[in-house]
């Protein structure tokens, strides 16, 4: 594939929008990146299936930019939860590795993108109904928060997002401050991408037909492009993040969620 000015200027423009979703809500913006970079890498002559794991791979690698500018302007306020992120990084990179490495090459998705669909519709119908969890309810001990870990970054790895969309409603509902959810949640973004990414390049080694540029299912001309763009805006997205009144942040959390459950029922059905 050619790097022409308009390639760049279309990946540039993704990068922004990502990257300030990622500040504003802790998600890695995965679910906006995948079917945008899916649709210019089909139409540059990359094959529908090849170009749909390049995209889910190619996503989570910008998320390890996107994690780091967001939860650089979070912690400056305060609002990370590093006593949960140490409990739940290692099943992430557990359910990670498992993801990226095994299954992600086998898999077609099309029952997890509707049993995601479903979930996150549930997450989203919480939140606007802004039910109160039982004030006595925690975050589950070590062994707990190790299984959440796993499956936030299993599902994350096959979908090619940060997780946001899991911890944030996952730590809400367990009495976490959803500005702390939201922070938590983009320091959480950082291992789930790492881990994900060894899996794609070392899954991805012996595929054939690869465009230019790739390295594994990464595609490393739209990786840079975003990540350039998606670092210096994320900033700005945390910073918004904490001029908005929770209420508002839930609303706003729970409109994405169900844009992200329609978006993946129709994936899932279309199989």
């Amino acid at each position: 594939m050619t790097i022409e000015p308009l390639l760049i200027a279309e990946l540039a423009l993704l990068g922004v929008g990502t990257g300030f979703l990622a500040g504003l809500l802790g998600i890695g913006g995965g679910m906006l990146m995948v079917p945008f970079l899916t649709i210019i890498m089909g139409h540059r002559g990359v094959s529908a299936d090849l170009a749909v794991k390049m995209a889910i791979a190619t996503s989570m690698s910008t998320i390890i930019f996107t994690s780091i500018a967001s939860v650089r302007a979070h912690h400056k306020r305060g609002a990370v939860r590093w006593d949960i992120v140490r409990r739940l990084a290692p099943g992430i990179v557990i359910g990670s590795l498992i993801g990226s490495l095994g299954l992600f090459s086998l898999l077609k998705g099309t029952a997890l993108a509707i049993f995601f669909a479903l979930f996150v519709g549930f997450s989203a119908t919480q939140m606007f109904l802004d039910k109160k969890p039982k004030p006595t309810r925690q975050m589950p001990g070590t062994g707990g928060q190790l299984a959440a870990g796993g499956v936030i970054g299993f599902v994350s790895g096959l979908v090619g997002a940060g997780g946001g969309f899991i911890s944030v409603p996952f730590m809400t509902w367990c009495n976490v401050a959803i500005h702390n959810a939201v922070a938590t949640s983009a320091a959480l973004g950082f291992p789930i991408a790492v881990a994900n990414v060894a899996g794609y390049i070392a899954s991805g080694q012996s595929v054939q037909g690869l465009p230019a540029g790739a390295f594994g299912y990464i595609w490393l001309p739209a990786l840079a492009a975003i990540a350039v763009t998606s670092f210096l805006v994320a900033p700005l997205g945390a910073k918004a993040a904490h001029s908005l009144p929770v209420s508002k942040l839930k609303r706003v959390f729970a409109s994405i969620l169900y844009l992200l459950a329609i978006y993946m029922l129709w994936k899932g059905l279309r199989g």
